[in-house]
């Protein structure tokens, strides 16, 4: 199985120091859309998708102004995931599985550039995204990046397994065991991460359980302040947010030479994988 870490997506938000933590207070800062494409025997994997090409050519309708303002994507059509795989020699219908961490726009853009693709997730997920009942969820999600109507494949929290401590943990219908959703709820009410196992390791896409790599350094856990202010605003629950950010860094601290763990948006963590979707970025 052959993983290749893709940008798919790239934002510029006001203030390089208070976002990267890094630079002018003035300067715009640098975000990444940090995707996974898995290659198996029987087909290509999404593991979240950025933004795809609809919101390159619609952005006010596909993601809304106040998205648009404050997070500034370059919405650059090659960064979509679609564009991607074809550079990589391959046919966009080899895409037979999206497994998404959550809805936000940032994250499913791309998931109507598949749209015979079953798209996976958490049944609490799908729920906050079809019915919205709240007003914060009414503000965050954009049923038009899903008004195609995408085959969803829901897991809930009823069973599941164990890994490395983290319960409730699915394999994924129709994929290969290697490929699972964890369960990382805070950020948004069904939140998830999703784990890839290489053979080498275990590849940990945390989504946006964090914002930047330092959040889950074991030793002096620490993240910019405009960072930590966006996760305040944006979080559907802190507690349960702390709660899963404490086990990733525990985990991290405890079996670092077993399990990568990197989020949907540090370009850093992006670029410890040589970030470069021409390139074959196997982990054999």
């Amino acid at each position: 199985m052959r993983v290749h870490h893709l940008n798919c997506g790239t934002m510029h938000p006001a203030s390089q120091r208070l976002i990267n933590g890094t630079g002018g207070l003035f300067a715009a800062a640098t975000l990444v859309c940090h995707c996974l494409l898995v290659e198996t025997e029987q087909s290509l994997i999404l593991i979240d998708t950025g933004f795809g090409t609809r919101d390159a050519e619609e952005p006010v309708r596909s993601l809304g102004e106040n998205f648009l303002r404050l997070i500034r994507p370059l919405l650059d059509p090659r960064e979509s995931a679609l564009s991607q795989v074809i550079r990589l020699g391959y046919q966009p219908t080899d895409v037979r599985h999206i497994v998404l961490t959550h809805l936000d726009p940032d994250h499913t853009g791309g998931i109507s550039d598949f749209p015979w693709a079953t798209v996976h997730l958490h049944a609490r997920e799908h729920e906050a995204g079809m019915l919205r009942p709240t007003r914060g969820e009414r503000r965050r999600y954009r049923p038009n990046q899903w008004a195609h109507g995408p085959v969803w494949s829901t897991y809930d929290e009823n069973d599941g397994d164990d890994w490395f401590g983290f319960a409730a943990v699915h394999q994924l219908k129709g994929l290969p065991p290697e490929i699972l959703l964890i369960p990382l709820a805070g950020h948004s009410r069904g939140h998830t991460g999703v784990a890839v196992d290489t053979g080498a390791r275990w590849l940990l896409h945390a989504g946006d359980a964090y914002f930047f790599r330092g959040e889950i350094d074991p030793a002096r856990p620490h993240c910019p302040p405009g960072l930590r202010m966006s996760q305040n605003m944006v979080q559907f629950n802190g507690p349960a947010r702390h709660a899963n950010l404490t086990r990733l860094r525990e985990l991290r601290a405890s079996h670092h030479d077993q399990v990568d763990v990197f989020c949907a948006h540090d370009p850093v963590e992006l670029a410890r994988y040589d970030h470069n979707p021409t390139e074959d970025l196997s982990c054999q």
